[in-house]
C-alpha cells in the first residue's frame, strides 16, 4: 500500500477506536505509519481524510449488510419469516459494526456544522431505501421509484431506531422475533 491506502486505513481504525471527533492527526499518522505532513500532502486536511475513511467503510458495512440480507431464508420461507431472518442477520451485525453505528449517531448530532456530511448521508439515505426496499420485497427500484422509496424509508426507520435501542442497551433491545409479533400485530389491526 502507498501513503494514501495507509492514511485511509489508519484513519478508519482509528474512527471505530476513538469516534469521528476524538480523533486527530497525530492518531492517524502514529495509526498509518506515515508522517502529519502526508495527510495535508494527498488530503490537504485531517477532516477531509476523515470524512473519506468514513464514507469507505460506510460503504464496505453496506455491503456486509447487503451479502447478509442476500442470504435467502429458503425457498418456501414465508414474508414473514423472511422478514424475521433478515432481522436477525441486521441485529447480529450491529454486534460486530458498533462503533461504525456509534459514529453515524455521533455525525448525526454535527449535520448542521457540517453540509459535506448532510449531502454525503443524504445520498447515502436515498440509495439505501432503495437498497432496502429490494432486499424485503425484492423491488426493481427502476420499476417503481416511489413504491421503493416509501418501502425503504420504512425500513430504515426501523433500522435507525433498532440500532439506537441496541447502542444504548443490547440486552434490552428488540430481537428480530419481537419485531416479527410487533409487526404482525400491527398488520392485524390495519386489516382487522
Amino acid at each position: 500500500m502507498g501513503n494514501r491506502e495507509d492514511l485511509l486505513a489508519g484513519a478508519k481504525r482509528c474512527l471505530m477506536e476513538k469516534g469521528y471527533a476524538g480523533t486527530t492527526a497525530r492518531d492517524i499518522a502514529a495509526a498509518s505509519g506515515t508522517s502529519l505532513a502526508a495527510i495535508g500532502y494527498h488530503f490537504r486536511t485531517t477532516k477531509a481524510l476523515l470524512n473519506e475513511a468514513l464514507f469507505e467503510a460506510m460503504a464496505e458495512w453496506g455491503e456486509e449488510l447487503q451479502r447478509a440480507l442476500a442470504v435467502d431464508a429458503g425457498p418456501d420461507a414465508t414474508p414473514e419469516q423472511r422478514f424475521e431472518a433478515a432481522w436477525t442477520r441486521i441485529i447480529e451485525s450491529f454486534a460486530r459494526l458498533r462503533p461504525l453505528w456509534a459514529i453515524q449517531f455521533e455525525l448525526i448530532a454535527q449535520m448542521d456544522r457540517a453540509p459535506e456530511l448532510r449531502e454525503a448521508f443524504a445520498t447515502a439515505n436515498q440509495l439505501a431505501r432503495l437498497g432496502l426496499a429490494e432486499v424485503f420485497h425484492r423491488l426493481d427500484p427502476d420499476a417503481d421509484e416511489s413504491q421503493s422509496l416509501a418501502l425503504g424509508s420504512f425500513y430504515q426507520a426501523l433500522l435507525g431506531g433498532v440500532a439506537a435501542q441496541w447502542l444504548v442497551d443490547p440486552d434490552r433491545a428488540p430481537s428480530a422475533a419481537e419485531l416479527t409479533r410487533a409487526l404482525r400485530t400491527i398488520a392485524a389491526e390495519f386489516t382487522g
